[in-house]
């Protein structure tokens, strides 16, 4: 045993040796260094330096700076988005009117008052022309239109088209000039959780700040669709984030973080009396938006003057017996007009029309309804899905206008 103690004091004796002696080398290499004017550490102040010119410069790696993929997102799109500044003619009934004693006095149609409203929005330029893409509701029944930009100049802009269903319009700046534009996305392309940012004029703060104000957040859901509305609209396949959108940012762009347009800012779910965000907010895909836009650009407005030409009856069991259907579902062709889409497309009297689009159907309110959801315009395409003497059709027709006596 006594042996076994005195050779592990002789090993911890050695390893204290040794530890001392490394360590005296390392000091002589360092003064050694020193002597020949060598330094073996870098100075604070040559790192500060080095950092500060990796954040300065245009093409540093994003790792060396405080820049990340939403500044760069923000700084490419900012120059383009624009607050806008409305005067809107409202009308609203007089208040006399609501009281039974003057309706009594002043029998007729009622009376309405004109005002005269201020109104903010927001919109981005997409042509280097001027022409700024923004909501309908922003610039309906608009007397001026005045546009900030992010200089902070002011210019009067000239509505080109609106249509009100999809909730889109396009303004153009009246000054000729050359105007920075955005970089248009693919709507189609968005990942769910992605980052995007919102860009806009929430309350009017662009005018203050002279920028546009950005929020930013990730994309929280797709394809939302809402229907029709009671204010006419039609809002489908939506883009749902919980960037914060609040008054005054509808039409601004919601742009992903390589700095391209995605999604046109909306409308937003508030909870309560609450009228800011609480984080669900919904954008107008930009792939479907540019379909209108372009429209709008060339016609100023959006031709839906159209019908497929086609009478439609409810079913029931009788007429099902009756007429050998094969489905007890749908809705049947009772009559078509000469010269309309659906006699160009080759549809039947006693068609039985069982779906439109994939979609089925059960009524004619079905259809009226179909109709008034999609955003369907002249020229557009519709499928319909019809039972024909028990075989399964699907039968395209081209939306337009009936004419008759002309078959093509």
């Amino acid at each position: 045993m006594k042996k076994v103690s005195t050779l592990i004091f002789a090993l911890a004796l050695f390893l204290g040796m040794l530890t001392l002696s490394l360590k005296e080398m390392r000091n002589w290499q360092l003064s050694q260094g020193n002597e020949t004017g060598l330094s073996t550490s870098i100075p604070v102040q040559a790192i500060a330096v080095s950092t500060a010119e990796f954040e300065q410069a245009d093409n540093a790696p994003l790792e060396w700076s405080r820049e990340t993929a939403i500044t760069r997102g923000i700084s490419d799109i900012a120059p383009a988005v624009v607050g806008i500044s409305v005067t809107q003619i409202r009308y609203s009934q007089s208040p006399m009117m609501s009281d039974p004693f003057w309706r009594m006095m002043m029998p007729g149609d009622p009376r309405w008052i004109q005002d005269e409203v201020p109104t903010i929005g927001s919109g981005f330029i997409y042509d280097k022309k001027g022409y700024i893409i923004t909501n309908a509701h922003v610039v309906e029944n608009a007397k001026d239109i005045t546009v900030t930009l992010e200089d902070g100049t002011q210019h009067n802009a000239a509505l080109v088209g609106i249509d009100e269903k999809t909730d889109l319009a396009l303004i153009k700046i009246r000054d000729v000039g050359t105007y920075p534009t955005v970089q248009l996305g693919n709507s189609d392309g968005i990942i769910m959780g992605e980052w995007v940012i919102a860009l806009g004029n929430p309350f009017g703060l662009f005018s203050e700040s002279r920028m546009p104000i950005a929020t930013a957040g990730i994309i929280s859901s797709l394809h939302m669709d809402f229907g029709f509305q009671q204010s006419g609209r039609v809002y489908q396949d939506m883009i749902q984030t919980d960037a914060s959108i609040n008054s005054g940012n509808s039409g601004g762009p919601l742009v992903n973080s390589h700095g391209e347009v995605v999604g046109i800012n909306t409308f937003i779910f508030s909870g309560g009396n609450n009228t800011g965000s609480i984080g669900i907010g919904f954008a107008l895909p930009i792939n479907r938006a540019m379909d209108i836009i372009k429209e709008l650009r060339s016609r100023g407005f959006i031709d839906r003057n159209y019908s497929t030409g086609i009478v439609y009856w409810n079913i029931n069991d009788r007429i099902v017996q009756a007429l050998n259907l094969g489905s007890t579902e749908g809705v049947l062709v009772a009559n078509i007009k000469a010269g309309s889409p659906a006699i160009r497309a080759g549809v039947e009297v006693g068609d039985l029309i069982v779906g439109l689009g994939g979609e089925r159907i059960q009524s004619r309110d079905d259809i009226f309804a179909y109709y008034i959801g999609q955003n369907l315009k002249t020229g557009d395409r519709l499928t319909l899905n019809i039972l024909r003497m028990n075989e399964r059709l699907d039968i395209p027709v081209v939306l337009d206008e009936t004419e008759p006596g002309i078959v093509r």
